[in-house]
């Protein structure tokens, strides 16, 4: 075969792959438009908001706090000081003993003023689909307020919708690398895709905890 057919099937490839990244994210979008919310005078009240983790800090020398991790801690914590949610399910990575997400994200809702009995750990929440299927089958919550950036909360809403959970989502102010972030994201729905149709389960699972 010669080089221009190649190149061709090449071409072809990329402008393919551009047109499926396109269509999921224009299906996530606007099948959970309606279920996102910035206002919070006029998001419905859930018992239990499910606080997806990230990363502390951008630089841990410096003590450079990571700005999409901050706000959503401000934004959780006002969901709970408006009454909007009554507990939160801090979940997020706890891969090793120096890294664990919810330990710190417990630690700084304390220190915000939310009771720490109204706090509830999820240490395998190594993923947006393991933060889901977790808090449905574990804390035994399907009906729930995701907190995290609009285009995180867009992924983890479309999610539970294809999980039996009913969800909507409060979202955080954006950080300092929102381009970049928009960008990995648009992988990110591709993937989730693939783990939806093979039917992905959780990491981990475990004993069902209560929340009251």
């Amino acid at each position: 075969m010669s080089g221009k057919f190649w190149r061709i099937l090449i071409v072809v490839i990329i402008v393919l792959l551009a047109g499926s990244v396109a269509a999921v994210n224009y299906v996530v979008n606007t099948a959970t438009e309606k279920q996102l919310y910035s206002d919070i005078n006029a998001i419905p009240k859930n018992k239990v908001g499910l606080l997806l983790g990230t990363a502390k800090y951008q630089d841990k020398a410096r003590h450079l706090i990571n700005p999409y991790y901050q706000n959503r801690i401000d934004a959780a914590v006002a969901l709970y000081m408006a009454g909007k949610i009554d507990f939160i399910i801090v979940s997020g990575d706890n891969s090793s003993a120096f890294y664990n997400e919810p330990a710190l994200m417990k630690e700084d809702l304390i220190a915000k003023g939310v009771p720490e009995k109204r706090i509830y750990m999820d240490n395998a929440g190594f993923r947006t689909l393991d933060s889901i299927l977790r808090c449905r089958d574990i804390f035994g919550e399907d009906h729930i307020t995701i907190i995290s950036q609009s285009f995180h909360n867009q992924r983890a809403v479309f999610i539970a919708n294809h999980k039996n959970v009913t969800a909507v989502a409060f979202n955080a102010a954006n950080g300092d690398s929102f381009w970049d972030e928009i960008s990995r994201e648009k992988l990110a729905r591709v993937k989730m895709v693939f783990d939806l149709i093979l039917n992905k389960q959780a990491k981990f699972y475990g004993d069902r905890i209560e929340i009251k």
